[in-house]
């Protein structure tokens, strides 16, 4: 059979570590969620793989698990890739020491029973399941052995964690002596684990707020990262999922570092497994552009009030429509910030639109981080105790603010 065909066919469900497989009986009971996943974009330029470490180069990326379970998953993608991307060896095992990319133990990853596998170009893939049970908050090294990477390359720049790249087949080593390292995720779309029929997942998206602009890296201290520790610590919530969907830059409207808002919507939050609740904090880009350059007239700034609020409107309806709630969450301050410059029309859009989220029914809940951020005596600045000094983004302190502020009750147990 050819790599094509195994590409594409429905993933043959194995329990690796023992060496046997699910029967048909068991794939079709066990219930998925996300665990832990990001937003993939086109990774060039300066977040793209070398050229000396995009061929015959051994992949190990870290990341950390919000939920866990006792069989786990991986996605992997090539969503912006034009060509075919050869996955020739996978393996999945916890991490040691994430600083150096070392492992303990770990399985290797099969594809419909095979050992590699072919991901069209624009496509996703699920690996089959193995049996390996992971605890909340525990971090996690998948290794991938790629022969040549995808032109384009899919990946996430913001990775706020440190990846390893050395050249041949390591998938399966315990250290990876010699490996360079880089900021940045390939390929790797997201890492389901099977829970509770009643687990679910949160996907929070947004801009660099929420993918956690100015955290160092493997430090987990993002809003989501605060989010997820106080939810594993919570026994009523201790099975929910949360993942990061944010893409520094990131715009409603129009593409700009990323896909727009309204075009990745579906593929970061509808189309992933479990979820059940989307955090939607994104604007302020948008707002910020209008004026970058020069001023905007009375119409433009009309004009984008009323397209963020029907984005907004198109977003919560597709979400109903997969049983998803929506949470608005306000957009926080950006008064004094150098790059922006906004002036007091940019603060007047920023307060309609959260006038709109908060009163207008739309959102099933609602998170003020607009309150909860700004400075009391100049409301269109951020609190300069949690500033990061941009006068944008949130220092740690800021991050674990809002982390701390969303209230965990929105997280029930019950469907809408």
């Amino acid at each position: 059979m050819s790599r094509w065909a195994i590409a594409l066919l429905p993933a043959v469900l194995l329990a690796a570590s023992a060496g046997a497989r699910d029967t048909d009986h068991t794939a079709s009971t066990r219930h998925w969620i996300a665990s832990w996943g990001s937003s993939q974009m086109i990774a060039d330029g300066d977040n793209a793989l070398p050229a000396d470490r995009a061929r015959a180069v051994t992949l190990r990326q870290v990341i950390r698990l919000s939920a866990g379970g006792d069989h786990l998953r991986v996605r992997l993608s090539n969503a912006f890739g034009t060509r075919p991307l050869t996955i020739a060896a996978g393996h999945v095992a916890r991490s040691s020491a994430p600083q150096t990319g070392e492992i303990v133990g770990g399985v290797r990853l099969t594809f419909a029973g095979h050992a590699d596998a072919v991901i069209p170009a624009g496509a996703e893939l699920y690996s089959d399941p193995v049996a390996m049970p992971v605890a909340a908050g525990a971090d996690l090294a998948v290794s991938l052995y790629l022969p040549e990477a995808a032109v384009p390359q899919t990946g996430h720049p913001g990775a706020r964690a440190i990846s390893f790249a050395l050249a041949g087949n390591h998938v399966a080593d315990a250290s990876l002596a010699g490996a360079t390292q880089t900021p940045h995720w390939y390929a790797l779309a997201d890492l389901e684990v099977s829970g509770p029929a009643n687990a679910g997942t949160i996907v929070a998206i947004g801009d660099s707020i929420t993918d956690g602009y100015g955290v160092k890296p493997n430090r987990n201290t993002r809003w989501t990262d605060i989010l997820a520790e106080r939810l594993r610590h919570t026994p009523a919530t201790r099975g929910t999922g949360v993942l990061n969907a944010g893409i520094g830059g990131n715009r409603i409207l129009l593409d700009g570092l990323g896909p727009n808002l309204m075009a990745r919507f579906d593929r970061d939050v509808v189309a992933r497994s479990g979820v059940r609740w989307a955090i939607l904090l994104e604007g302020v880009n948008d707002l910020g552009v209008l004026t970058r350059e020069a001023p905007a007239t009375p119409a433009q700034h009309t004009a984008l009030v009323t397209q963020i609020i029907t984005a907004y409107t198109e977003l919560v309806t597709r979400a109903h429509a997969h049983d998803i709630k929506v949470i608005g969450a306000t957009i926080t301050p950006f008064g004094g910030n150098d790059y922006y410059h906004p002036g007091p029309a940019s603060e007047a859009d920023r307060q309609a639109i959260n006038t709109f989220i908060r009163t207008s029914g739309l959102f099933d809940a609602v998170i003020d981080f607009d309150r909860v951020m700004r400075d009391p005596a100049q409301p269109a600045r951020l609190d300069p105790a949690v500033d990061s000094g941009d006068h944008l983004h949130p220092s740690e302190a800021g991050y674990r603010r809002m982390g701390e502020a969303v209230p965990l009750a929105l997280f029930g147990s019950g469907r809408r």
